[in-house]
């Protein structure tokens, strides 16, 4: 299961079943959960903390220190949980002492071929990064958005839940949840339909969601008044459809950078 080529730290910790490839690197204080499979001339240095079944693929650098001029050396970490697929090139990095001191990824995510993870980033469940979409510092991404290959997302960016980003978008302010975009600098396109149907979203949950992109983006109404407009419409539709409704609110009302618009 150890290829005799991979250099293993002693201080490191692999659990039951661990793979890992041949000239590949696993540095002090990285645990890697049980089942997960490392491939060959793949680097993972620590402290991270690497769940179960996950897969990385080779050539991926997992837990390097962050690109931050700021960083002087201190401990931070990566943690990620389980059944995440890292593919070939990928680079994902610690966090700084400058935020929360980690970068936090959850689990059955993908991150394809050169894809970029930034410091103290926090990602998610069921989140897709097509290749070569990268990244900044800080930034949040939450359950089940897409980005499509190529984006780029600026430092301190939030990517709400089933957003997704055409290919080539430039992200620099925040995308509510369940919103399209695409272009440079990339502007709302209508919401995630297609998404939302293959997640088994109700089509009267799914025409709420359009309702409130509407009030959002296709009103005129000031923000405020926006929001407040689909708080109400929250209000009236069915447990599932509320929710829905009041987590898009609940994230345009808490936006720091501002929203695409």
């Amino acid at each position: 299961m150890i290829h005799p080529s991979a250099a293993i730290d002693p201080r490191a910790h692999l659990g039951e079943d661990v793979e890992v490839g041949p000239f590949s690197v696993i540095g002090a204080d990285v645990v890697i959960g049980r089942g997960t499979r490392i491939g060959p001339h793949t680097v993972i240095r620590g402290p991270s903390e690497i769940g179960e079944d996950n897969r990385i693929f080779q050539f991926a650098s997992v837990g390097e220190i962050p690109q931050d001029k700021k960083f002087g050396g201190e401990e931070t970490r990566l943690v990620i949980g389980d059944r995440n697929v890292v593919r070939e090139g990928a680079t994902i990095h610690r966090g700084t002492v400058q935020d929360r001191g980690e970068t936090r990824i959850g689990s059955d995510n993908l991150f394809m071929a050169y894809t970029h993870v930034a410091h103290d980033c926090m990602i998610g469940n069921h989140v897709i990064m097509a290749n070569a979409a990268s990244l900044g510092g800080h930034v949040l991404v939450q359950d089940w958005a897409i980005l499509g290959g190529f984006t780029i997302v600026h430092q301190f960016c939030r990517i709400g839940a089933h957003c997704f980003s055409a290919m080539g978008s430039v992200v620099g302010k925040d995308i509510p949840p369940f919103v399209t975009v695409g272009g440079h600098p990339a502007t709302p396109r209508g919401i995630n339909t297609e998404g939302l149907r293959r997640r088994s979203f109700d089509a009267d949950v799914i025409q709420a969601i359009r309702r409130a992109y509407r009030l959002l983006y296709m009103s005129n109404l000031k923000l405020d008044d926006a929001v407040r407009g689909i708080r109400e419409l929250a209000s009236s539709q069915s447990q599932t459809g509320g929710a829905s409704l009041s987590a898009m609110a609940d994230f345009v009302d808490t936006s720091t950078r501002s929203i695409i618009r």
